[in-house]
């Protein structure tokens, strides 16, 4: 490393973490604020979309930009990502309609993917020998810190200002970083040659991803099961996931090597963070439908509660990196697990007398339970490879969580919509015509305050209770995907693969 670049890192290491901060708090922050905005733009069928299109794109992104830094210049393809999701951030603040919004947030999460790549990648490699390691986890550590200020903040902007606000946050701050980035940051990698993109890989793999989700979000409301648009998804689902296979065992360069998946505790760990995502990412997403819809809790008061699944997440993860070396990974993925199963199964017993403090309680040990699989299956992950390609098998890692939380959400979204709808008709013949013709028309009236202001107690009551019923499914599915990643936890082998032999001391 040559002299200037020394005298560059520090800026350089801070301008990339604070774009990884604003990108990963952008995942969780909106949480707080989806009740806020669908009664504003309405479209409370488009809910999951609005996060699914951003953790989609990122999902696909990650690993697209993470091969194009071996091909193009890396500070122009920082600039570019930084860029686009500040761009981004402003028209989604700025968006009249849901539909806008989630363009908006595609190309927020394609910014972030290529975020999240390129932040792997250049403050390791222009970090002092030895302080590799040391860098690699304050970009771990800034996970964390996003994900305890995110729902808070979240829930004072929108308490106290707009929702538009969680977006616009990030323009000074994304500003500032691509101003860092900019002055600071010289190419410092060689380019090779030899790579090759696998743009049917990814073609296939983000058709896949849509159609799937598609027929979860649309599926009971939209259009009827046996309709002939979701059996078309169906078939579409299998056509690109068919071929996506089929990419990927004859690309040179695969965007996802599926021969790594023939090792079992690399498969194995993989599906346990895949469903453990898939269950903490849909809590994340429908809880505050439940807190603010059926308890009648403010935004604020939510984001006190959402930020204990995300105090027990980053408590979870600390205690397992220090005591990963008396208490050996799969013991701690098997903990963590089971704190999972036992947290989503008390969310089963939620009810309209469910205190604030419970549900903190409740909160705060699934996302201790969360912290557990996050480092112990990359952990595991790792070890079952050869040491070359321990950077492939992160990256894998990374991909199986983002994209569960991705499927979690979509389909989760599809169920808690239809949820609600069903249970809003169950009720009617009991409820005032004027307020049903209300709701028929637009949903998301049972979040404003003004609407709930018109209700004697009895009818809100009636109403909460069709909102915990309508939620009551997400409960149940998070209790199963728990339960899943419990099993891949359980299926991890008990000693290291014979791969780690291979690796050196």
């Amino acid at each position: 490393m040559n002299e200037t670049m020394k005298t560059r890192r520090i800026p350089i290491i801070g301008a990339a973490l604070l774009a990884l901060f604003l990108g990963a708090m952008d995942a969780l922050i909106i949480s707080l604020a989806m009740p806020t905005i669908t009664t504003e733009l309405g479209g409370l069928h488009l809910y999951a979309w609005v996060y699914s299109a951003y953790f989609l794109a990122r999902a696909v992104a990650l690993p697209v930009f993470g091969k194009l830094c071996d091909l193009f210049d890396t500070k122009k393809l920082f600039l570019f990502s930084i860029g686009l999701f500040i761009f981004s951030s402003a028209a989604a603040g700025a968006s009249p309609s849901m539909a806008l919004l989630i363009a908006a947030r595609v190309f927020q999460g394609i910014g972030a993917g290529g975020i999240f790549a390129l932040v792997y990648i250049i403050p390791p490699d222009i970090s002092l020998p030895g302080q590799r390691a040391k860098t690699l986890s304050l970009a771990s550590s800034i996970w964390g810190i996003s994900s305890v200020i995110g729902p808070t903040l979240g829930g004072f902007i929108v308490t106290y200002f707009s929702w538009r606000w969680i977006f616009y946050i990030n323009l000074p701050l994304g500003i500032l970083s691509f101003v860092g980035i900019s002055l600071y940051l010289k190419e410092f990698r060689e380019k090779s040659k030899e790579v090759h993109l696998d743009i049917f890989g990814v073609t296939f793999l983000s058709g896949f991803i849509i159609s799937f989700l598609t027929i979860f979000i649309t599926g009971g409301r939209e259009f009827e099961w046996n309709s002939w648009q979701i059996i078309s998804l169906t078939f579409a689902t299998l056509i690109f996931g068919t071929g996506f296979f089929l990419a990927e065992k004859r690309a040179k360069d695969p965007i996802l090597d599926l021969r790594f998946f023939k090792n079992k505790q690399f498969a194995h760990a993989n599906l346990a963070s895949f469903f453990s995502s898939f269950s903490i990412f849909a809590l994340f997403a429908y809880a505050p439908l439940f807190l603010q819809g059926a308890l009648g809790q403010t935004p604020m008061q939510v984001g006190w509660a959402m930020l204990s699944l995300s105090l027990g997440w980053s408590l979870g993860s600390l205690l397992v990196g220090r005591s990963i070396g008396r208490i050996n990974a799969k013991t701690a993925a098997l903990a963590g697990g089971l704190f999972m199963v036992a947290a989503s199964m008390l969310t089963l017993g939620f009810n309209l007398t469910t205190t604030m403090v419970y549900s903190f309680i409740v909160f705060q040990v699934m996302g201790f339970g969360m912290g557990f699989i996050t480092l112990s299956t990359l952990i595991l992950a790792q070890e079952s490879q050869l040491e070359k390609d321990l950077g492939v098998a992160t990256s894998f890692h990374q991909f199986s969580r983002t994209f569960g939380g991705t499927i979690g959400v979509g389909i989760c979204g599809g169920f808690a919509t239809s949820g609600l709808l069903n249970r809003l008709e169950d009720v009617s013949h009991i409820l005032n015509p004027q307020l049903l013709n209300q709701l028929r028309e637009s949903m998301e009236n049972l979040f404003k305050p003004e609407f709930s202001a018109m209700l004697t107690q009895s009818t809100r009551q009636i109403l909460q209770e069709a909102v915990l019923k309508g939620v009551f499914s997400i409960f149940l599915i998070v209790f199963i995907s728990s339960i899943l990643c419990f099993v891949f936890c359980i299926l991890l082998p008990g000693r290291v693969t014979p791969e780690k032999k291979h690796l050196k001391p």
